[in-house]
């Protein structure tokens, strides 16, 4: 794995396509990427940003939640997963990884397209962790389909549901137990801003996000809580590989980006920590492009 802290050119510090064609079933497995993906396992180094607070993650079992995941755990706070139980194997190894660093690791495996278990996971996390400080909403739902006529009732349901539905379920049942200097992030996408065709109800989905985080931050700011979003361009992750694109897309995933390659997770994580981090004060409602050079409007 590359050395993040070393200067060097960022186009060459991680791998490029093109890459081996490689399906997944859904939801798909970090472990089972070739490449493997970088979350930071080996490459984060924590500086007590984050000492004492208590942090739940949805979608922590990989991709971007697993390297948020692991950023906090270094930067010293306690961390709550949220995964489908499918995801297990991923899962078992964030969970290790946590409790190297000698913080406390919950793991919380469920379906959050279940409004009952969306509450009833909050409460674990809050019950366990001991309250909740920090709240980070990233579990997705990302299928290609390639004309509308193929986007089914039953594809838009679980799209909105586990994208939209699920983030405003967790996120009503967290805001009791927040106290003021909480932090809550979502995860949108630059396909709330340019969406690719093959991905329409994922992308209506993103925009919702935005909409959502921005309206939320003017409510919980007078409760002293930020709210903002996280808008990720190309990243390597499993959701990709199981069905988020076309497996001849998975093959030259990120060599449209200026970088010519894909993000790796931990590249995205040191955004995800000042959000939640008291260094980030004074951002709230604003939307966090990380897009390989391709922006956000």
């Amino acid at each position: 794995m590359s050395d993040r802290l070393t200067m060097q050119d960022p186009r060459q510090q991680y791998p490029r396509p093109p890459f081996p064609r490689q399906p997944q079933p859904v939801p798909g497995l970090a472990g089972e990427l070739e490449p493997r993906p970088d979350h930071g396992e080996t490459s984060y180094t924590g500086s007590g940003k984050l000492k004492g607070r208590k942090a739940l993650i949805t979608g922590g079992d990989s991709g971007i939640g697993r390297a948020a995941a692991i950023a906090f755990a270094r930067e010293g706070a306690d961390v709550a997963i949220s995964h489908l139980p499918s995801e297990k194997p991923d899962a078992a190894e964030v969970l290790k990884l946590i409790e190297a660093e000698g913080r406390k690791a919950v793991d919380l495996p469920g379906d959050i397209t279940d409004e009952a278990w969306c509450r009833d996971l909050v409460a674990q996390a809050v019950e366990k962790l001991g309250g909740l400080d920090i709240l980070v909403v990233n579990a997705g739902h990302q299928q290609n389909r390639k004309d509308i006529s193929k986007v089914t009732s039953e594809d838009f349901d679980v799209t909105l549901k586990t994208n939209l539905y699920a983030l405003h379920w967790i996120t009503q049942a967290a805001v009791p137990h927040l106290p003021a200097g909480a932090s809550v992030i979502t995860t949108a996408s630059i396909q709330a801003y340019e969406p690719s065709a093959i991905l329409l109800d994922y992308a209506t989905t993103k925009a919702g996000i935005v909409a959502y985080t921005k309206a939320l931050a003017k409510q919980l700011l007078e409760k002293g809580i930020r709210a903002n979003a996280v808008a990720p361009g190309p990243f390597w992750t499993a959701l990709q590989a199981s069905g988020g694109q076309p497996p001849e897309a998975v093959e030259k995933f990120g060599s449209e980006s200026q970088y010519g390659r894909p993000g790796q997770p931990v590249e995205i994580a040191p955004v995800y920590v000042l959000l939640a981090s008291q260094e980030g004060s004074y951002i709230t409602g604003e939307v966090f492009g990380v897009t390989g050079g391709a922006g956000i409007a």
